[in-house]
């Protein structure tokens, strides 16, 4: 035990001990990351990085698509579940837009595929735009 105000030479203040180097990895990188990758979609394809918490990457609305995800996450639910089986879908077709999502979102591993090829796939799309481009026709929300 020491007296008040006194110091222990075998203990180093804080501001001197050596930081930890940053991560090496984007998958060691704290928070949520996730990797989109778009086809078929236009002008919107392509594959981007999205981080959360912070918010950073390349992905066209970080913030939106950061914000879309915190909405829809819930305790005990899956964010990216697929549509249910035995739903009964419209049969409508949203075009060729396919989108693949990975990474790692609310501590989960995220391996996660869209399409537009019925009413149900679309729904699935349209509740994760901005993560996802939004194709839905003009003037519609």
């Amino acid at each position: 035990m020491t007296p008040t105000g006194a110091t222990r030479p075998d203990l180093a203040p804080a501001s001197l001990l050596p930081l930890a180097p940053p991560p090496a990895r984007d998958e060691d990188r704290p928070g949520d990351h996730l990797t989109v990758t778009v086809r078929g979609a236009g002008g919107k394809d392509g594959t981007y990085q999205l981080y959360c918490h912070p918010g950073s990457g390349d992905h066209p609305d970080v913030a939106g698509a950061c914000a879309a995800l915190d909405r829809r996450t819930r305790w005990g639910t899956d964010t990216f579940a697929p549509v249910p089986g035995g739903s009964i879908c419209t049969m409508q077709y949203g075009g060729p837009a396919t989108a693949h999502v990975t990474g790692v979102w609310a501590g989960r591993r995220v391996n996660a595929s869209y399409d537009r090829s019925d009413g149900c796939q679309i729904a699935r799309w349209d509740r994760l735009v901005p993560l996802l481009p939004d194709l839905r026709p003009q003037g519609r929300s």
